[in-house]
């Protein structure tokens, strides 16, 4: 036999039934503080039960439960309030509460705008929240590596969003530029490769529109790094040559440049999903949010204030001739082949294909037959005299020889590791 399902108007509802049964029973004579123990209620309960039950007429729907809403609510939001928290979800329907409220305080002046968590509220109730993100356990955060960009162009931040596949089934892959200090989304560039070419062709015209920064911030992969010296490639020489420093966040540190990477997902929801018919329609979604980003979405960490009223164009102008390196007449210089390579005591030395037809510094050390090489005060490496003639050894590849002990021997590990590799080109 299954168990009988009950509720609380159930339960109440056998209590004053059972009650009018003894009170006609037993002539109006009724032990309620028994009654009481059988329900399991107290006395007073019990009382007002009774009470609410007779004001009514014995109308046994007395027992349900009223309304708490109180009769007077003079915090109450005014209903055009709320209309105008309605209508602004709906023209921006991915902005929160916080970012709504600061839009509604910058158009209605006049207006009494409520808390974010009352227009929370409100969205809750008229059914247009979304539902809330997961919370997620997070890691403790390593330093910002933006704690000391302080003004507009100090930085700008340039990595790709991970591609996708627009409806017509070809790869998107979105680049896009940010200048760190104030967020300011310089570029949002559909492109159909992540080659150098087309992001130099975007950087170029960043740059005539804003001008020059002081240091680019990207990751490690291509076209911004390399396996070569110094991790050079011809956007980073370009780079150079603008007197722009490249800078690279640690392999493995995507943290490092958290605030682009926050910014990628909000441009996911945004303008990918779903993704658009074709790359064309693609662009000009990305065109349509960039504005709306730059000029009305407000940054909760620029105080609820949109980009575009912290951003100012550089100082340094753009197109500009490309920098030569200043030759000091203590140091020597060589002159990159096309294949980036240098002649040096009679013998060709590689250093790196980025540097084509580039000069290249050479620092004399305390150490005999031995040069830093330099690229604009860009160290490359060191030139290095061995037994088989000269080598450029890279800074990376100087880390790799700490397996070596003090008496310069090969430790059987790193003897055991190259024996391997042998095996592998055999």
């Amino acid at each position: 036999m299954p168990w009988r399902s009950t509720d609380i108007v159930k339960e109440r509802t056998k209590f004053i039934l059972e009650w009018e049964r003894r009170w006609h029973a037993c002539e109006g004579r009724v032990n309620l503080a028994s009654l009481c123990r059988e329900f399991g209620v107290s006395r007073d309960a019990g009382y007002r039960w009774i009470r609410r039950y007779q004001a009514a007429d014995h109308d046994i729907s007395a027992v349900i439960d009223r309304s708490h809403r109180p009769t007077t609510m003079p915090m109450k939001v005014d209903e055009q309030v709320e209309d105008l928290v309605v209508a602004a979800r709906k023209a921006y329907p991915r902005w929160g509460p916080k970012k709504i409220r600061s839009l509604l305080v910058e158009r209605y002046a006049d207006v009494e705008v409520p808390a974010p968590s009352t227009i929370g509220e409100i969205l809750k109730r008229r059914g247009l929240s979304q539902r809330p993100a997961r919370r997620r356990r997070r890691s403790t955060p390593f330093s910002s590596p933006f704690a000391e960009v302080v003004d507009p162009n100090t930085t700008w931040c340039a990595d790709f969003k991970g591609q996708f596949r627009t409806t017509d089934g070809k790869w998107c892959y979105p680049l896009t530029i940010i200048d760190a200090h104030t967020r300011f989304l310089i570029r949002c560039e559909a492109l159909l490769e992540p080659t150098g070419d087309a992001v130099k062709d975007v950087f170029d015209s960043a740059f005539q529109e804003y001008g020059l920064p002081s240091a680019i911030r990207t990751d490690n992969g291509p076209p911004f790094a390399s396996v070569g010296a110094a991790s050079l490639t011809p956007l980073s020489v370009w780079w150079l040559r603008l007197g722009i420093r490249p800078e690279r966040i640690a392999p493995g540190k995507p943290q490092q440049n958290g605030r682009q990477e926050r910014f990628h997902r909000t441009l996911k929801s945004e303008t990918a999903v779903p993704p658009k018919p074709h790359l064309r329609a693609q662009q000009r979604a990305f065109d349509l949010f960039r504005r709306e980003y730059n000029f009305e979405r407000p940054h909760e960490a620029l105080g609820q204030r949109p980009p575009a009223r912290f951003y100012t164009r550089s100082a340094k102008r753009y197109p500009r001739k490309l920098l030569e390196a200043e030759r000091e007449p203590w140091f020597q210089y060589a002159r990159a082949n096309r294949n980036g390579a240098v002649v040096w005591d009679g013998k060709r030395i590689y250093v790196s294909s980025a540097l084509a037809y580039e000069t290249i510094e050479l620092r004399g050390t305390e150490e005999e037959d031995t040069y830093d090489l330099y690229f604009h005060e860009l160290l490359l490496g060191r030139l290095l005299r061995g037994r088989d003639g000269w080598r450029v050894v890279t800074p990376r590849q100087r880390g790799s020889h700490r397996s070596q002990n003090a008496k310069g021997k090969i430790s059987p590990r790193s003897k055991k590791r190259k024996k391997m590799q042998h095996t592998r080109k055999v």
